[in-house]
């Protein structure tokens, strides 16, 4: 756009008699960023070789020992052990360190698995046979202990030249008689007629000057060299993703197989207990008002009066029941109109915010269970809370992935909690299986706040 604007200018790029500006290059604000994080990293680098030759002392020690008990089993078990945890605590504390310093955060590697829950076997087992722990102990054993050695000695060279270099002329001046009587200006320039004491002072200063400049590019470098270790050898694998994954995704199954089940089992009960007793009902009423049609004509009357009536019941608990399936609407005319619809139908004044993209469409199965929540909140609000309001929002949110949200607000008295195997931990259940969430925030005196989120895939637009 800069450059669009600056082409239909007329003036002054068309006078060719005025030169155009050159745009600076950022290199200065670049270095200017390296001086910024430079006090950071060089803390980081003289502080890092201290705490990488005590965690070496101890761990080798640690290590070396057990190794040597062993034929005791249990103390050489133990002291092994303590060796590993010893080395990922230095290891943690050493990635920690590396963040400090503005380097990108390295991700955590997982530390425990099933195995660990299954008592002391299992817990040395998930210990032992997590690579993890190994690595961690080769690290702070023999390769931070030497890398360490290695940058601290360039940090401390470098900065020393910078150091001595720049204030050499003032200890110079402190010694009237000089420090020896050899120059580094006299073995560079032998039959220079000059001052050899002035010129080495010169010298220095220069010399200092561009060892201090270059300090941050030293810095950024080392620091940038244990960032690229610890992320290959302390960060986590990719398959501590994968393996991560394939838990939730076994979670997520389980949580709506088992929501089904509840479902289908609340379902026969309420099939039961309702429309299948009254037309139980309904039967033996016109059963004995076929008998009575002959004898009794009023009194046959009355029961086809009463069957009726039982047959209006059995419909009305029928659509009742009916209301745990997607209503015609939602599959129609989608989400939002559906959601319109239970807030006509509810006995609380209720209102749809729609803060969808313009026609967007979701899967058959994202928008059922999120007009399920909205549901059963609008029916809890209108049995338990009191409310004289309700206002239903459903929305998209970008951050780890595109999720639809649903949030349903009542200005009731609050109070309101999950119950296991009742409707809140239902739709928890359900959620879940689709790798989404529920809260619900409703503190004494309201107001109650349900917020569902379900990960989908980018909304598809009505053509």
């Amino acid at each position: 756009m800069i450059a669009t604007d600056l082409a239909s200018d007329p003036t002054p790029a068309d006078d060719m008699s005025t030169p155009t500006p050159t745009p600076m290059p950022k290199t200065g604000s670049r270095y200017g960023r390296l001086w910024r994080r430079m006090p950071a990293e060089l803390l980081y680098l003289l502080v890092a070789f201290p705490i990488a030759l005590t965690g070496f002392g101890i761990v080798i020690t640690l290590f070396f020992t057990g190794i040597g008990t062993l034929v005791t089993f249990f103390i050489g078990v133990v002291l092994i052990i303590g060796a590993l945890y010893v080395a990922r605590g230095f290891g943690t504390l050493d990635v920690m360190l590396i963040e400090w310093t503005g380097r990108p955060a390295i991700p955590r590697p997982e530390w425990q698995d099933a195995r660990a829950a299954t008592g002391f076997f299992g817990w040395l087992r998930a210990v032992l046979g997590n690579g993890h722990y190994w690595l961690y102990l080769l690290h702070t054993m023999i390769v931070d202990f030497i890398i360490k050695t290695v940058t601290w000695t360039i940090t401390i060279v470098w900065l020393s030249i910078a150091v001595g270099g720049l204030t050499n002329w003032f200890w110079d001046m402190l010694t009237p008689g000089g420090i020896g009587d050899w120059y580094l200006s006299q073995w560079l320039l032998p039959d220079a007629a000059i001052d050899f004491r002035i010129a080495d002072r010169i010298l220095l200063l220069l010399v200092g000057a561009m060892f201090l400049a270059t300090l941050p590019f030293v810095t950024r470098g080392l620091t940038s060299l244990h960032w690229l270790i610890a992320r290959g050898i302390l960060g986590a694998w990719k398959s501590d993703a994968l393996q991560r994954e394939v838990i939730t995704l076994a979670a997520s199954r389980g949580a709506a197989h088992s929501a089904e089940g509840h479902s289908l089992r609340r379902l026969e009960r309420d099939i039961h207990d309702g429309p299948q007793q009254r037309l139980v009902r309904l039967q033996m009423d016109l059963a004995a008002a076929d008998r009575q049609l002959a004898a009794d004509p009023e009194q046959a009357r009355i029961l086809i009066g009463e069957a009726m009536q039982q047959s209006k019941d059995a419909l009305e608990e029928l659509r009742a029941l009916s209301r745990g399936f997607a209503p015609p609407i939602l599959l129609d005319r989608g989400l939002v109109a559906a959601l319109e619809s239970a807030a006509i139908r509810s006995t609380v004044p209720t209102r749809v915010v729609d803060e969808l993209p313009p026609g967007a469409e979701f899967a058959q199965e994202i928008e059922r269970n999120a007009y399920f929540v909205a549901s059963e909140a609008l029916t809890n609000a209108a049995k338990h809370s009191g409310a004289t309001e309700v206002e239903v929002v459903v929305s998209l949110q970008n951050g780890e992935g595109t999720h639809l949200a649903l949030r349903v607000t009542d200005n009731g008295t609050g109070g309101a909690f999950s119950i296991a195997g009742h409707g809140i931990a239902g739709l928890q259940e359900r959620l879940r299986g689709l790798g989404g969430t529920l809260e619900l925030s409703s503190p004494a005196g309201g107001p109650t706040v349900l917020t569902a989120s379900i990960p989908v895939a980018s909304p598809t637009p009505v053509s």
